[in-house]
């Protein structure tokens, strides 16, 4: 018996013997050849870029009727930012598709039917994941297969499928209830679904000349029963094991090193609670890199770095299409501080996700997502902090919701503590703001409250790390066309237009920190409605944002 046999059925006879379907004991941690290690400690990334072109492809398709699109422009589009001078990406990490109806590239395992704008390069002798990937390597860049866990059923020729994927119809017992989706989701706990998986991942590891692939949780959740994923955790640990084991093989007969990376909330306690055992990961080395988070600002680098090591390379994700909430394309001084903070807390790399492949005129060429320039610019500043040192920033405090897309806690962001409405009972609330600058040589940092429903007689106090700050700005005239109260709050994503009610009336709030006050880390903020008289409770405000800012010396 060879030694993936050993411990697959090891690890399989001990789930049996507990009588635990949760349960995982893997006899030794897995033996990584000293060339895999040695890649490890050599590898450094500044921005890894998750390139999700496949919806890219099918609009690319849709602009040609005649499915007569050439290659060529679109192979230029997908490396327009990737190009430029001064960009600091080294890495593309190939999100193409993860269980659609169909196969995105054609495939002996997944179901045979391709998107038909695909299939037209196929038929003129182009593999467009070969291209991408061998394009990439010829950049000398990292060129890793993203693979989707458990995505929605998709056609080929774009849209969301009326009957659920053929699989799910043959494999029940492959298929969670989701209720947000009516087919359903890929369900990890059957070994069934586990072994489909290794087979395609396997078609696409000896396909592609790839350095890794990322498993990908993001997209979506549940991938286990609900109410039992930590319960049921070893058989993600069980999961993580085989494809451990299969990319050494790969490795091995390739003579280069097979990455294994994968997608993961951005709390400890987040990935408890959808059954990712990232601890055991690490302590079996089942993993070289975790990707935190996804659509967050706030990611406990530090709690996970304390959970699996130094030997586990940690990269927060920064999703600009489904951002946090209130911060859908946001300038260039809040993404310095966005990743500014994460390289503060630890993080090896940072990771952009469903960012712009280039210009709005490149990527009105072939169907891409259409963003501001402040993408451009963050790519040659924010994978390194000495390129952002320096400069403004902005601080911001997490927004709550905005994802309905997920049973579970990734992408959710339900544990941010924005908004806040005061009451009756609650006249104070406090907040912790992430800064990654101390204040040397900034001309006025300040913090900065915006609120809803706020009145003229309305008082407020800010304290920042127990010293109150005096407020020099009262606009309550100020507008932004992201907060939506008394509204519900919009879905993420979608377009990015936001239009600006000219009848809103929100109340912006400013004051200056003094420096010896504003520290690096975490800053608790205290805001206190002063006036408390007795009032409806629909009545009293409620606060949308609390930012920091950071203003440098000009020239």
């Amino acid at each position: 018996m060879n030694r993936r046999h050993f411990i697959l059925s090891s690890s399989a006879a001990a789930l049996t013997a507990a009588g635990i379907p949760g349960a995982f004991a893997a006899p030794a941690p897995v033996t990584l050849p000293a060339d895999h290690v040695a890649a490890m400690r050599r590898r450094k990334r500044r921005i890894v870029v998750m390139h999700d072109v496949y919806w890219v492809m099918r609009n690319y398709g849709k602009m040609h009727p005649d499915v007569n699109a050439p290659f060529g422009p679109f192979r230029s589009a997908a490396f327009s930012y990737v190009d430029e001078p001064g960009t600091q990406i080294d890495a593309l990490w190939w999100d193409i598709g993860g269980s659609p109806v169909g196969s995105v590239y054609p495939s002996d395992v997944s179901q045979p039917a391709l998107a038909p704008q695909v299939k037209r390069w196929a038929d003129q002798g182009v593999d467009w994941v070969k291209e991408l990937v061998n394009e990439t390597r010829r950049r000398k860049l990292e060129a890793f297969w993203n693979h989707r866990i458990s995505e929605v059923d998709m056609l080929p020729e774009g849209g969301h499928a009326k009957q659920p994927h053929p699989l799910k119809v043959e494999h029940p017992d492959w298929v969670l209830p989701a209720t947000w989706w009516p087919h359903g989701m890929w369900n990890l706990a059957s070994p069934g679904l586990r072994e489909f998986k290794i087979r395609v991942l396997r078609e696409i590891a000896t396909r592609y000349d790839l350095d890794g692939i990322q498993i990908d949780f993001a997209r979506h959740i549940p991938c286990l029963p609900v109410d039992r994923q930590w319960e049921l955790r070893g058989v993600v640990n069980e999961f993580m094991l085989m494809v451990r084991l299969f990319l050494l093989e790969v490795a091995q007969r390739r003579g280069r090193p097979f990455l294994l990376a994968a997608r993961v909330p951005q709390t400890l306690a987040g990935c408890r609670a959808d059954g990712f055992d990232v601890q055991t990961w690490a302590e079996q080395r089942l993993v070289d890199i975790l990707t935190l988070g996804s659509r967050t600002m706030d990611v406990d680098v530090e709690g996970l770095r304390a959970a699996v090591g130094a030997g586990v390379q940690l990269q927060p994700c920064f999703d600009d299409h489904h951002t946090t909430d209130g911060y859908r394309y946001a300038p260039i001084e809040f993404l310095r501080g966005v990743f500014a903070n994460h390289f503060r807390r630890g993080a090896n790399n940072v990771v952009t996700f469903n960012w712009a492949m280039g210009t709005p005129a490149v990527a009105k060429m072939v169907g891409g997502e259409i963003a501001p320039l402040s993408h451009q610019l963050a790519f040659r500043e924010i994978g390194d902090p000495r390129t952002m040192a320096g400069k403004d920033k902005i601080f911001a405090v997490e927004r709550r919701g905005g994802y309905p897309w997920a049973d579970g806690f990734f992408n959710r962001n339900d544990t941010a503590p924005l908004p806040a409405k005061f009451s009756s009972d609650q006249l104070t609330h406090r907040f912790g703001l992430r800064v990654s600058d101390e204040n040397r040589g900034a001309v006025r940092p300040s913090v900065r409250c915006i609120l809803f429903n706020a009145g003229e007689g309305d008082a407020f106090e800010f304290h920042v790390n127990g010293r109150r700050i005096e407020l020099s700005i009262r606009d309550p005239e100020w507008k932004d066309a992201q907060i939506f109260s008394p509204k519900p709050q919009r879905t993420s994503g979608g377009d990015g237009k936001y239009k600006v009610d000219p009848k809103q009336r929100l109340l912006r709030i400013e004051g200056t920190v003094p420096a010896d006050v504003w520290s690096a880390g975490r800053n608790e903020i205290k805001i206190r409605l002063a006036e408390n008289a007795a009032r409806a409770a629909e009545s009293y405000p409620q606060i949308e944002k609390v930012e920091g800012l950071l203003t440098f010396p000009r020239g």
